[in-house]
């Protein structure tokens, strides 16, 4: 995981500190939600000073930022599992269909739409209070969002994401593997 990921991270995180809450930008931040990332001139003050100086207005890292910012701010919760682990999980608890019938959408989203998706699935996590990592899901963001990485790198993130996702749903347990009945010749 990339240091500069974690540090904006830890930047969102300072925001929601009990002991100095930022609730005003907090709020400011999940109001960018409802805009395309990148284009809710309230949130530059939060999320700007992360961008390099020669980024353009749709680079993939940008548009990662404010993405990141506004589904922190509506969730809260950092952790330690992906978000696709996070919902396999929520789903194995809940024992719902649907979770897994949304995930797959989130999946099939394309760069226009996965922020609408994301926003689902993270209102489906902050109902249970389930945290997950926002410095991975930065990571594949810019994957996502970039318009010029290649076919193979986003399908390696979706792999991914379908292969945290549905290791979630199995549940360990100390049954050891059934022996083979077939007989040495």
């Amino acid at each position: 995981m990339s240091d500069y990921a974690q540090k904006f991270v830890a930047q969102l995180e300072r925001l929601n500190r009990p002991e100095q809450r930022d609730a005003r930008a907090l709020a400011i931040l999940r109001r960018s939600l409802g805009f395309p990332p990148g284009s809710y001139p309230a949130a530059y003050p939060y999320v700007e000073y992360f961008i390099a100086a020669d980024a353009h207005a749709q680079d993939a890292q940008r548009l990662a930022l404010y993405l990141t910012a506004g589904l922190y701010a509506l969730h809260p919760h950092q952790g330690a599992q992906t978000l696709a682990t996070a919902l396999g999980g929520l789903m194995r608890q809940r024992d719902s269909s649907s979770i897994e019938r949304r995930f797959i959408a989130l999946l099939s989203a394309d760069a226009e739409n996965v922020a609408i998706y994301l926003r689902q699935a993270i209102s489906l996590l902050a109902a249970d209070d389930v945290s997950l990592d926002y410095a991975v899901l930065l990571q594949d963001l810019c994957t996502w969002l970039n318009p010029r990485a290649d076919a193979d790198r986003l399908d390696t993130v979706r792999r991914r994401w379908a292969r945290d996702f549905y290791r979630a749903l199995t549940v360990e347990t100390d049954v050891p593997a059934p022996v083979s009945n077939t007989e040495n010749a």
